[in-house]
């Protein structure tokens, strides 16, 4: 079978030029949220004429597009995100961002194009495909939760029904080509918490008389960070973040109020469970101290990235033998980034992996930097993991 995992790696490569080219087409008209009407219209496109089943509509831009291969069998989703973040872009590229405030700098515009490339490749092949490819082009990742939309459609239930889940997440500061990737937990879960304290305004020059909520602010963020290095446990871990303390006019007033804001992280239930339990009983405990009164908002965001143990070995040995068990890295932890990919990982038995698109000239930086970019020879090796997992999934079950 290495023959055939070497034609899929020519012919993504021959496919190169093509999906760099589409890449560059997104990269410079970035599309924020659920809807995405210009990107949508490029990656139909782009998949015009391979002989697919088109779906879109619903609550988001979404495109489905299905594969059936000329014997039947079971039903594999491979998955590319679509949207961009609300960031200046900063990289001086010729094909940058054309609109201010909006950038690929997660890596999207790859994704979306990679994933065009497998079903190139996967189309021209239909008859050495035993089942269905299901190409989700998706809305929505940065923080819209265009996953959990999309499965509450149906996504995973419409015939035929989804049997396995893959997705790709490209990494600018991992070597380009190589594949990272690890069973079980691999992006953290995400809420958002806010505290709002409320004290006693006055004049700056008498405190007494006043009950200053801002010292107590001040006061909450460190009891926070005990909370997570006393009572949570060193091996199931937690990030807490205060991200924005927001108090205050002027110099010689005391406010009334005071608000904090921030997000927390963990990779299982049971820390996501204890640090928003923590952060209600240390915001309310200090304020009470203090005789003021607090009231504390957590907001659920994405859950746990959970991949599949079974799953992630069989994509790890498909990943080894496609580009060399030498460029397969063995994530020791999980990435604190959160991923709404979680939502199909849910309900279906899959994996994601990092793919190495680490610049061959000058500094990597990282995803989310307003100077992120990518080495675009990577996305041949993206391409052809798409249509390899797919094909030996099918495979095996059929």
């Amino acid at each position: 079978m290495a023959s055939a995992l070497d034609t899929l790696d020519a012919a993504a490569r021959a496919l190169l030029p093509e999906v760099t080219e589409l890449r560059r087409r997104l990269h410079a008209d970035p599309e924020l949220g659920l809807e995405l009407p210009r990107t949508q219209e490029k990656v139909l496109e782009a998949l015009d004429g391979l002989g697919l089943e088109i779906a879109t509509g619903g609550e988001t831009s979404a495109v489905v597009a299905t594969l059936r291969g000329e014997r039947s069998g079971p039903t594999v989703l491979l998955r590319g995100d679509m949207d961009a973040l609300p960031m200046q872009e900063d990289t001086e590229l010729p094909f940058a961002s054309r609109h201010a405030g909006r950038m690929h700098a997660c890596g999207h515009d790859a994704h979306v194009a990679m994933l065009v490339g497998a079903a190139r490749i996967l189309s021209q092949r239909r008859e050495d495909v035993p089942g269905t490819v299901k190409f989700l082009f998706q809305p929505g990742e940065e923080g819209f939760g265009g996953a959990r939309i999309l499965v509450e459609e149906g996504l995973l239930e419409t015939e035929p029904r989804v049997d396995g889940a893959f997705a790709i997440h490209v990494d600018p500061t991992l070597t380009a080509g190589a594949v990272a990737l690890r069973p079980g937990p691999i992006l953290a879960a995400t809420d958002v918490f806010s505290v709002e304290i409320t004290g006693k305004g006055g004049h700056a020059s008498m405190p007494h008389h006043a009950l200053d909520p801002i010292p107590v602010a001040c006061e909450m963020v460190g009891a926070f960070q005990s909370l997570v290095t006393r009572r949570i446990d060193a091996f199931d871990p937690v990030v807490l973040t205060v991200t924005k303390i927001e108090a205050g006019t002027t110099h010689n007033v005391i406010p009334e109020g005071a608000q904090l804001l921030g997000t927390t992280r963990a990779v299982s239930e049971r820390s996501r469970k204890r640090i928003a339990e923590g952060i209600e009983q240390v915001a309310y405990g200090i304020a009470a101290a203090h005789g003021m009164e607090a009231r504390v908002f957590v907001i659920p965001g994405y859950p746990v990235t959970l991949n599949d143990a079974g799953f992630a070995g069989f994509v790890r040995d498909v990943a080894a033998e496609l580009v060399g068990e030498e460029r397969v890295v063995d994530m020791p932890a999980p990435i604190m980034g959160a991923e709404d990919f979680s939502y199909i990982l849910e309900k279906v038995p899959g994996s994601m992996v990092f793919l190495g698109v680490r610049p061959d000239d000058g500094p990597a930086y990282p995803i989310h930097s307003n100077r992120m970019r990518l080495n675009e020879a990577a996305m041949a090796t993206g391409a052809a993991l798409h249509a390899a997992v797919a094909l030996r999934f099918l495979e095996q079950r059929a």
